[in-house]
């Protein structure tokens, strides 16, 4: 909870930070206003950071401690999500908000095993037999994270009427924000969208990371030199080939999402807490474009240019008849409510508020 709201907070911080660095200054005296700004995100990456390693060493102790009562509290704790979330009314929107969560709590547990596993190492001197003692405890606490997550998002889906589907929407969301970003003109940094979209912050894990590698990694001589600035370099090749692939990948997606024309459109401006309320859905085609009733709209679908002044019409997705339809109206529900199955929600996933991921609310 805390790293939730650590990263909620911490969010807006940095935004502050960019922004009072960036925006066009007519004075000298308006620079001094940079200052404050970056001592608060000092003050909120080291808060941060410290949170990170309390977890770290919690994880720590579970490991090494010689019964595995607190291991087996902490695997537990994951089920509670099963408990507090299965039995709720999700629509697609909600259900991406947690995918994405999923997605950085994983990453997040993935750098902390990480962290355990250098500090062992480093106490045993690098045996490598240790590390094999390491490794059932590492597969157990991967394992229960995937199950949980696979198991969570299982009975969410059969229970609020979802298909498998929406998740290459998801997927397809996630690659145009990275294509978008990658942009000549974009808005953004090419990473600062999907982070942003997900809720995660590197620099406090960045922090930390760097802090227990060079205390558990000794460098001495000129040849130990040599081969941290060839690891270095090879971090930086993996790391453009990675991005390279990434951007391939999201380019793919997108083709097959038939997305590349809002790549081309200026982007929604959304103001913190209240999204857009732009909807795909329906739309009174312009002079010269002809109209198609049958068009099935999806969130993923391929957009097409609408006047100003028409009014957006927001039909109920079939997800809400399952949920909310009384018993004495069930007999109602026709053919065409039916069709509405695989169509998708109000909103567009790409005009989600970015600023409500971390906070995992929607409004």
């Amino acid at each position: 909870v805390a790293d939730r709201l650590f990263s909620s907070f911490g969010q807006d911080i940095l935004d502050a930070l960019y922004w009072t660095a960036t925006e066009p200054k007519e004075k000298r005296r308006a620079h001094i206003g940079v200052i404050p700004h970056f001592f608060m995100a000092v003050l909120y990456v080291f808060l941060h950071a410290i949170l990170i390693m309390v977890q770290a060493t919690t994880l720590n102790v579970a490991f090494n401690s010689h019964n595995k009562s607190l291991l087996t509290i902490m695997m537990s704790n994951n089920f509670v999500e099963i408990k507090g979330s299965v039995f709720k009314k999700f629509e697609k929107n909600n259900l991406f908000q947690m995918s994405n969560s999923d997605i950085k709590e994983r990453f997040t547990s993935y750098v902390l095993l990480l962290i355990v596993c250098l500090r062992n190492m480093e106490q045993f001197s690098w045996n490598p037999d240790h590390l094999w003692v390491l490794f059932p405890d590492v597969c157990m606490v991967i394992a229960s994270e995937i199950a949980v997550d696979v198991v969570k998002h299982a009975f969410i889906t059969k229970f609020n009427d979802i298909t498998a589907d929406v998740y290459s929407e998801y997927r397809a969301s996630l690659a145009f924000d990275l294509v978008s970003s990658r942009q000549k003109n974009a808005y953004t940094d090419y990473s600062d969208s999907v982070s942003r979209r997900m809720g995660f912050i590197p620099l406090p894990l960045a922090v930390i990371l760097t802090r227990v590698v060079t205390s558990s990694v000794k460098v001495q001589g000129s040849l130990a030199l040599i081969c941290v600035l060839l690891f270095y370099l090879g971090l930086i090749t993996l790391k453009v080939l990675n991005s390279i692939v990434l951007l391939g990948k999201s380019c793919l997606y997108v083709k097959e999402a038939n997305m590349e024309e809002k790549l081309f459109q200026t982007p929604p401006i959304n103001t913190p807490g209240k999204p857009s309320n732009k909807s795909k859905n329906k739309f009174r085609a312009p002079p010269g474009i002809p109209t198609n009733n049958s068009l099935s709209a999806s969130i993923t679908s391929q957009p097409v240019h609408r006047s100003e002044s028409t009014t957006p019409v927001l039909p109920n997705s079939n997800s809400d008849q399952f949920l909310t339809t009384p018993d004495a109206e069930e007999k109602d529900i026709t053919q065409d409510g039916l069709e509405l199955k695989h169509r998708a929600s109000n909103k567009d996933l790409l005009e989600i508020d970015r600023f409500t991921i971390c906070g995992n609310r929607i409004d």
